[in-house]
Parts: C-alpha cells; sequence; structure tokens
C-alpha cells in the first residue's frame, strides 16, 4: 500500500551516475519520484546524439532528470539513494563504462540546494574525497525516445545498477531476532507491548512525546530501527505526536485498518519489526504536505541528536536539519 502527500510540492534535481538507463531505472521505483527523464548534461555543445556524446568530445554527462515531491522524500534521501548506486569516489568511471560522459554529478537549478547537497556530502565525506561534482544546471537536452525508460521497455538490458536496493533501508539495519512473547514484554513494558503487539491504542494526551520537540531521532521501541525525525515532527493538537513524513519513504509500510465499523483508516507499522505504530490522516497541515502520522509515543524510544552517534545512528544525523 503507497501513500502520497495531499498537496504535493514537486522540486527537480539533476543526477549523474554513470549509465543513465539504470540510474533512472532504480529511482523510478523510490516512493516520492513523480517523474523521470535521461538526458545530456552540461556540456559544450546544443542537442547532442547519443553518438556524439559517446564518441566526441562534447563535455555533457549523462544524466537523469529527477522530480519529486519534497513532502514524501527530501533532497537528502535521494542524495543518499544517489551514494548508494555509485562508487563516488571514482572519476570517470561507473560500472563497465569508462568516459567523461560517466562522470558523476549533482546539477541543481534552486541556488538553496547547493548548500543542503554540500552538507549532506561534507557529513558523510569529511575529507571531501568525494569525485562527485556539484554544480548549478547549464543546460539539459532530453535523450532520444529510446532511452527513455529504457529498461522498462527492454528489462533484460544492460544495468550497472542493483535496481533491488531502491526498497531496502538507506542504512543497513542491525540484524533483529524477535524475542519471545515475555521477554519483550518484559523489556518494553506491558502498555507498550500491547500497542506495538496488539495494536491498542495509549489515551490522548498522555504520551511522553506528545508537547515534545527536542532535536533527534524517534526509533522503534522493539527494534530500533529509525522511524521519524524531529525536523518533521508538528503540534496537531490531536493528543498524540504528530510528523509530517518518514525518516524515510521506505521505513513504513501501510496497511488498510476496517477495525472500526464504517470507518476506514491506514494503520502506519515498522518496516522491519513489524510494529503499530498508529495511523496516517489526511487532515495535516498544507505547508507540510497534509499527511498527519498520528502516532502511539508508546511505539517510539527518542534519541537527542548530540547522543546519536554513540547509540550508533550517526548515519542518520545528515537528515535531522533537512527541509520538511
Amino acid at each position: 500500500m503507497a501513500i502520497q502527500s495531499v498537496y504535493a510540492d514537486k522540486r527537480t534535481i539533476y543526477v549523474a551516475g554513470g549509465c543513465f538507463w539504470g540510474v533512472e531505472a532504480y529511482f523510478k521505483r523510490v516512493a516520492g519520484i513523480l517523474g523521470t527523464a535521461v538526458g545530456y548534461a552540461n556540456g559544450k555543445t546544443e542537442n547532442p546524439t547519443y553518438e556524439e556524446v559517446c564518441h566526441n568530445d562534447t563535455g555533457h554527462a549523462e544524466t537523469v532528470r529527477l522530480e519529486y515531491d519534497r513532502h514524501i522524500i527530501s533532497l537528502e534521501e535521494i542524495l543518499l539513494h544517489l551514494l548508494r548506486i555509485i562508487d563516488p569516489y571514482s572519476v570517470n568511471k561507473q560500472g563497465g563504462d569508462v568516459g567523461t560522459q560517466y562522470r558523476t554529478g549533482v546539477y541543481y537549478t534552486d541556488e538553496a540546494d547547493k548548500a543542503r547537497v554540500e552538507r549532506l556530502f561534507k557529513a558523510v565525506d569529511p575529507y571531501g574525497k568525494f569525485a562527485v561534482e556539484v554544480l548549478p544546471l547549464e543546460q539539459f537536452f532530453d535523450a532520444e525516445l529510446y532511452h527513455q525508460d529504457y529498461l522498462d521497455k527492454n528489462p533484460n538490458g544492460y544495468c550497472h545498477v542493483a535496481l533491488y536496493k531502491a526498497n531496502e533501508p538507506l542504512v543497513d539495519l542491525p540484524v533483529y531476532v524477535k524475542e519471545d512473547k515475555d521477554a519483550l514484554r518484559a523489556r518494553i513494558g506491558d502498555d507498550a507491548y500491547a500497542i506495538t503487539q496488539e495494536s491498542a491504542t495509549e489515551h490522548p494526551f498522555t504520551g511522553e512525546y506528545d508537547d515534545f520537540f527536542e532535536k533527534g531521532i524517534y526509533v522503534d521501541i522493539v527494534t530500533g530501527e529509525p522511524l521519524f525525525i524531529s525536523a518533521a515532527k508538528f503540534n496537531s493538537g490531536c493528543g498524540w505526536p504528530a510528523f509530517s513524513r518518514p525518516i524515510t519513504a521506505n521505513s513504513v509500510v501501510y496497511k488498510e485498518d476496517l477495525s472500526i465499523p464504517g470507518r476506514p483508516r491506514v494503520e502506519v507499522r515498522s518496516a522491519h519489526g513489524d510494529s503499530h505504530l498508529g495511523h496516517v490522516f489526511t487532515d495535516g497541515k498544507e505547508d507540510l504536505g497534509g499527511l498527519r502520522y498520528c502516532i502511539n509515543s508508546k511505539s517510539l524510544r527518542f534519541i537527542k541528536a548530540e547522543d546519536m552517534a554513540k547509540e550508533g545512528y550517526g548515519a542518520w544525523l545528515p537528515l535531522l536539519d533537512e527541509e520538511v
């Protein structure tokens, strides 16, 4: 079951990661991506052909235009996806493809995006070794029609990207072996057990995180998997913690909930541990996309920003300051 924002806010970013067939096919599988197109960017010639880009000194990079809903997926999350499918230290080479047209890059049309890209890259590459260029988009020419959605048309075609990773967690999670019921109940308490394992609901205005807005990350109390960030939390007045979206698009799953006759709802569960978290509604703040993730405090554990690294969540620090 997929989820869409009520008020989509479409943004655009251009990414280069080697052969554009695989890069496009990968991002088409990522939730929050609204549209894609492959083409040639930041070169020296007008309207180049594929043959010219491959065999002449056009200066163009094989590039994918990504249109995305920022209320579902952040620019920072897109960048982490890009870093997952490329070798960011390789110069003019990705997979078996060699040439300047296969260089890696992020090309922006909004100057504000430059700082966000550089901030995230500095966080994950503090020594500045990345070969990924970060530049304003000078020009982008759509590639020939047969290159668009190439791997949809040619499912056995060449691809240097592991497409299946698009739906896997962006950061490796520790292996979680589910405890037996008694051990889990003893560790997290009766109330948290009833909520996460039996889909109970805590009383409104009683949860620890209802009126709580410190900077940090919220994780599944059962498994420890990251679920929400403080930047996406807002005061909805509903009596439960409210978030505009999860930390990443695939960190939660959705299920139809018909437990209340005549009132269908969408249940939110953790993707890794299958813990019941709460429900998502479409009465959230318009400027945040209109979704309201109504989450039980006792299904969560909060980790302060300054404690994230020592608790093993340092990889998520770059997302704390993202735009929501």
